[in-house]
């Protein structure tokens, strides 16, 4: 069991958003996940350096998934790691879409499912409120 300091401490390093897609805890029905990286049973651990925070629909994207097949060549290509890789250089934002950069974020916004319709209607959704 996680205790409360390590879950305080994982929601901090997060700014209270989905470390896979940005969506902050303000936007979502549901409370953001603590995930394992590496899935526990794949050996992933408690450690926080394991951990990251995630929305609902990431981390049921995800699951126990560590990789994902690339389209057109299906290559397996590692899903991108919140711990030790950085979101600006795997994604960008375009308008409402999370669009991939590398073969990583492509891999990993295909996997977790970043531009389904009804993910892109939560985010104009969130637009039209930020702007009211």
């Amino acid at each position: 069991m996680m205790d409360s300091k390590t879950r305080q401490l994982v929601r901090d390093r997060a700014n209270n958003c989905c470390e896979y897609c940005g969506r902050p805890q303000s936007s979502s029905t549901f409370p953001l996940q603590i995930e394992h990286v590496i899935p526990k049973k794949h050996d992933g651990t408690d450690e926080d350096s394991n951990l990251a925070l995630a929305c609902m629909d990431c981390n049921l994207a995800k699951e126990p998934n560590l990789a994902g097949r690339e389209l057109g060549s299906k290559k397996l290509v590692p899903l991108f790691n919140p711990r030790n890789q950085d979101w600006n250089e795997h994604f960008e934002r375009r308008g409402v879409l999370i669009l991939g950069r590398t073969v990583v974020g492509r891999v990993t916004a295909n996997v977790l499912n970043f531009n389904s319709d009804d993910r892109v209607a939560q985010r104009v959704q969130q637009q039209r409120e930020n702007l009211a």
